[in-house]
């Protein structure tokens, strides 16, 4: 069997069936209500994703507390009116022999919405977001508990729904990673300071949503593996292998590594960078995210320029990573999966010029019509 062959094939992690190795990773579209509700626009951009072929499905970032949504048009789980709407999304997910998880997410002072303006923004320290210009409060432990019991709720639901895996997004400069991130998190008890403290709310948080959905239910954590800041302001690749040691004691299910937050534009290059284009520059994390999954053995998903088959299709030989997280590509062609298992030396449309990030809502400008 051909290695491009093998990332076709079924794969079981515990209670998780995947019918190819392939997931959508999460991506903030813009197409859902101002309340976070379901639209017909987004609704078939899951269809057209599950039509397409991916194994995995991971949604868009939902905001799990009301007060507390740091982007406008984003979906939301905070609280049941969710769950209804969602069941013909997975409904027809699972007709197409795909899987789909929810992302959840909390936004801190890395906050965009306008009307961040006139509430209380909550974060790990009273420090000024150099990317949004908020200077947040610190939170209290009452705030820190109210959090917890938001995310335990939120996957509650997410399990009530029908959805077959929740992921936690502590990653890229929102509210559990800027609590990882020494500029942001200047705690002096037992939530800031060494990096188990400053991650001590994310095994918090496992371990609650753990408790209430049982030890069969899939739970993903997507996480920065260095922040990318200078002046030992971020999170650094070093540390955070002791964090990842530690998730894969806690018994996380998936961990998909990423980089970088928005106060960082350095770790931004490599995607933003018409290098990455080459192949040479394709799956520009795999080098560290490649360490991680030789440590672990949690189940690894690389994020990250994913656009070569056979470059992906080598990943899966050599090293210990299981999955591979496509964005771009498939905002430009949501049938590559079907695309790439009919013909394995089929080019992707996509060329990693990033302006499918300037539309609203996101779209892949090769796909506009023009009049």
């Amino acid at each position: 069997m051909s290695i491009k062959k093998e990332l076709f094939q079924q794969v079981r992690f515990k209670n998780l069936t995947l019918k190819n190795r392939f997931v959508r990773s999460a991506v903030w579209m813009q197409m859902a209500s101002e309340e976070g509700h379901l639209t017909p626009e987004l609704v078939d951009v899951y269809k057209k994703l599950a039509d397409g072929g991916v194994g995995l499905i991971i949604t868009g970032y939902a905001y799990i507390d009301i007060n507390d949504q740091p982007n406008s048009r984003m979906i939301g789980m905070y609280d049941d009116t969710f769950i209804p709407e969602w069941k013909e999304v997975i409904d027809y997910v699972h007709k197409k022999g795909a899987k789909i998880a929810l992302q959840i997410a909390s936004g801190g002072s890395q906050t965009y919405i306008e009307s961040a303006k006139h509430r209380k923004i909550l974060a790990a320290s009273a420090v000024l977001n150099r990317v949004t210009g908020i200077l947040p409060e610190e939170m209290t432990k009452e705030d820190i508990t109210h959090l917890i019991e938001t995310y335990k709720q939120a996957a509650l639901r997410a399990k009530q729904t029908g959805f077959d895996a929740i992921q936690i997004h502590a990653a890229h400069g929102y509210l559990l990673s800027q609590f990882l991130t020494p500029y942001y998190n200047r705690r002096t008890d037992e939530y800031g300071g060494t990096l188990h403290n400053r991650a001590r709310l994310i095994y918090e948080i496992f371990s609650a949503i753990r408790s209430v959905l049982g030890c069969d239910f899939p739970i993903m954590i997507k996480l920065n593996f260095d922040d990318f800041m200078d002046n030992g302001e971020g999170l650094t690749f070093p540390e955070s292998i002791e964090m990842f040691k530690h998730l894969d004691t806690l018994g996380v299910d998936f961990i998909e590594p990423s980089g970088t937050n928005e106060s960082s534009g350095r770790g931004l290059k490599p995607a933003f960078s018409k290098i990455a284009q080459t192949t040479e520059k394709q799956s520009y994390f795999s080098i560290q995210v490649a360490q991680i999954a030789e440590q672990i053995s949690t189940p690894i998903i690389l994020v990250g320029g994913n656009r070569n088959i056979e470059v992906m299709g080598k990943l899966l030989n050599e090293t210990n990573i299981q999955l591979f997280s496509l964005a771009r590509t498939l905002f430009a062609e949501p049938y590559l999966i079907n695309r790439w298992k009919e013909n394995p030396d089929y080019i992707p449309k996509c060329i990693a010029c990033n302006r499918c990030w300037d539309t609203t809502p996101n779209s892949c400008i090769l796909n506009r019509k023009t009049k």
